[in-house]
């Protein structure tokens, strides 16, 4: 008889130290299964979310399940609202499945980024400013903890981008 840990998937840990190495993660990230992806980066620029395979990643995962979600903090919203329209237009297209929070001003010191689905991927960079961090897939106990540490960052934001051109 198979024991449970024989079924848990095997956990893969992925150091980089490129930008397109961490691109790489991250769309190794958003092709796994999951229901609810949380991001969170100073500005989100490093992740490129203008591009056009990034964009299509992210609307795969929304359209996969009424249920999936994408929860996003950032310190500051003006690069994605003003330099990345796909981005903005899957945002309206989705407007019941994201959400766009800014911190508050008290947390804007922090410096990490992560990307984190559900609890059990993440890919981390400790600095955000550079390329050099992690991938974990399957990796229940970062993830988790990266989940949690979310919410707190969460818990310290508010609604930072509107999908409509109103701002209502």
């Amino acid at each position: 008889m198979d024991s449970p840990a024989e079924d848990k998937p095997k956990t893969e840990y992925t150091p980089f130290g490129t930008a397109a190495e961490f691109r790489a993660a991250v769309d190794r990230l958003l092709k796994q299964e999951g229901r609810e992806l949380r991001i969170f980066d100073p500005d989100l620029a490093s992740l490129q979310l203008n591009d056009p395979e990034r964009v299509a990643l992210l609307e795969k995962f929304l359209r996969a399940s009424r249920t999936r979600r994408v929860f996003i903090a950032l310190h500051d919203p003006e690069p994605l609202v003003r330099r990345s329209p796909r981005m903005m237009s899957l945002l309206t297209r989705y407007a019941h499945a994201i959400q766009v929070n800014r911190t508050h001003e008290e947390i804007r010191d922090i410096q990490d980024s992560f990307v984190v689905l559900d609890s059990s991927h993440y890919v981390r960079r400790p600095v955000a400013a550079l390329f050099r961090g992690a991938a974990g897939i399957h990796d229940e106990t970062e993830a988790l903890s990266m989940r949690s540490r979310f919410q707190e960052i969460w818990s310290a934001s508010y609604p930072g981008v509107s999908s409509s051109t109103t701002g209502l």
